[in-house]
């Protein structure tokens, strides 16, 4: 991917020095809404409902030249790419896209979800309207997951926009409040859906970032090979052994290839439905 040179986004909060005073985290029943959130949004509600009285430092922007600086600076040159590419898109369709806020992060801070740590995953937060990464996952992705290369961090930055398009469109609080009345193999389908669609979102990035002539040959397989490698089959099968589709929450390898694939082919957030679509039903 051709980033460096290109311009930094302002919409960055860098967190990863060491922090001052601390935030309580209560227990009870908000911190078991803040869970099913990020539940919903593909983190690791056990994160949050065990944190119970657990301090949550506030961190700060290092002082000096750290070992992740590199990734630090790629995300927020890609997070510029997503917003020039998102604020056209959007506005062919009459909409104004709202910039989301990208956290950057060490370890763990407060987020308006509960808190962010890198159990948890990357995530986008709807209660505070901000992204959360902790840089170390970019080395999990490539030791973990077997998925290195530049445009695969690209993609999980594109992902995590998705979810905030989908804040913006209202369905993020839409599929919650579904999920609400579901018992809980509905609910993780209902979520499959939720997070499939996300992935065509980045997609469509990618297939402007191409006519940008942002990426160089072999990105978009390094994509593709990301969302592939976390798919819900693959990481059951690495972690336990075997596969429960009852559990699947972000889909299978075969279909979060196939919904990225399609958004950056057709570059149509028109085609985005992933809810009512049953078009890859063979891939499930």
């Amino acid at each position: 991917m051709r980033w460096l040179g290109g311009r930094e986004s302002d919409n960055v909060e860098d967190r990863r020095g060491g922090g001052g005073g601390g935030m309580v985290v209560g227990g009870g029943i908000g911190t078991v809404v803040i869970a099913i959130v990020i539940y919903l949004l593909g983190g690791d509600p056990s994160q949050i409902l065990n944190s119970g009285g657990e301090q949550a430092t506030s961190q700060q922007a290092p002082a000096g030249p750290q070992a992740d600086d590199e990734a630090a600076l790629f995300s927020r040159r890609v997070l510029t790419y997503t917003e020039n590419i998102w604020t056209q898109v959007m506005a062919k369709e009459g909409q104004q896209y709202r910039k989301p806020v990208l956290v950057l992060f060490r370890g763990q801070t407060q987020s308006g979800c509960g808190m962010a740590s890198a159990e948890s995953g990357p995530f986008y937060c709807p209660g505070d309207k901000k992204l959360y990464i902790d840089l170390s996952f970019y080395d999990e992705l490539k030791q973990r997951f077997n998925a290195p290369g530049d445009f695969a961090m690209a993609y999980v930055i594109a992902h995590e926009i998705g979810h905030s398009i989908q804040d913006q469109w209202g369905i993020l609080a839409k599929v919650h409040q579904a999920q609400e009345q579901m018992g809980k193999a509905d609910a993780n389908r209902l979520s499959v859906r939720l997070e499939l669609q996300a992935d065509f979102l980045a997609g469509v990035w990618a297939h402007y970032a191409q006519q940008m002539k942002v990426l160089d040959a072999g990105d978009v397989e390094e994509a593709l090979n990301a969302a592939s490698a976390i798919g819900d089959d693959n990481i059951q099968k690495s972690t336990q052994g075997y596969v429960t589709p009852e559990g699947f929450t972000h889909g299978t390898a075969a279909q979060r290839a196939y919904w990225f694939k399609k958004g950056f082919e057709t570059g149509d957030i028109n085609q985005s439905d992933t809810f009512n679509s049953r078009e890859d039903a063979r891939l499930q």
